[in-house]
């Protein structure tokens, strides 16, 4: 039987892991006990390691109380709440409306309920798509979805291993990469005319250098109170806007 806490969106012990993986399931993380590798865990971990999927070690006593005490037998799986989409279907998006592409992409955003706000704005403003990290960020997880208010039905979400090579690859496809960060051009400067993909960094580090090196523009918002930052949801919603506003 398959026991799964919502609120962590886990799978919890080795025989609904072993199921889940085995039917496909969009499985974001495979979490095992620190030490743990002796009878069908290991199998699993060679299956979740044959279909990409991230697998993680973690203390035994996190892993008793991130599930809430249930008998998980040294394993657990992170589901997430929907499939996730390529950056191909994400440009099929845009072609199949006749719309140059507007893309998102998250650098590292650790908090879900800033990206479950950006996909529910990415969804009202006519974004096309939504670009995650597969490593360090928040994935597809339950509260996503709930603070999506359903865009995640809508909007579709790609989770590529390197978000440096993602940003090539836009690049060769002809986009414009705009990074929205401190220092750059007035926001509402800009033309972001053509195919566009927006930046937005983590909350408390902002764009990381490797990805800002990608970038052909930084866009910055105005400052006027006395700390000098926005919530990074609410930040990618004004400039998500102006994008949609300019076109």
């Amino acid at each position: 039987m398959e026991m799964q806490n919502e609120h962590e969106d886990l799978i919890i012990g080795r025989n609904a892991v072993s199921e889940a993986v085995r039917s496909g399931r969009t499985i974001d993380s495979l979490l095992v006990a620190k030490g743990e590798r002796g009878g069908s865990i290991g199998a699993i971990i060679s299956k979740c390691r044959e279909k990409g999927i991230v697998i993680k070690e973690v203390d035994r006593r996190k892993l008793d109380s991130l599930c809430g005490g249930e008998n998980h037998q040294g394993v657990a799986a992170r589901a997430s709440v929907h499939e996730y989409s390529s950056i191909d279907d994400i440009l099929e998006n845009a072609r199949s409306k006749g719309e140059a592409p507007f893309v998102i992409v998250c650098d590292e955003i650790e908090d879900p309920h800033n990206l479950g706000a950006i996909i529910r704005t990415a969804d009202a403003c006519g974004a096309h798509g939504v670009i995650i990290p597969k490593r360090r960020g928040v994935s597809l997880t339950y509260a996503v979805g709930k603070v999506s208010a359903g865009a995640i039905e809508y909007v579709p979400v790609a989770r590529v291993s390197n978000l440096s090579a993602a940003l090539d690859e836009l690049k060769e496809k002809g986009f414009w990469i705009y990074a929205a960060d401190m220092d750059g051009t007035r926001w509402d400067e800009q033309d972001y005319s053509g195919s566009v993909a927006l930046v937005v960094g983590s909350e408390g580090r902002g764009v990381g250098r490797l990805v800002k090196e990608k970038c052909d523009f930084i866009v910055s918002l105005p400052m006027k109170g006395k700390i000098n930052s926005l919530n990074a949801s609410v930040a990618a919603g004004i400039l998500m806007y102006e994008v949609a506003r300019k076109r």
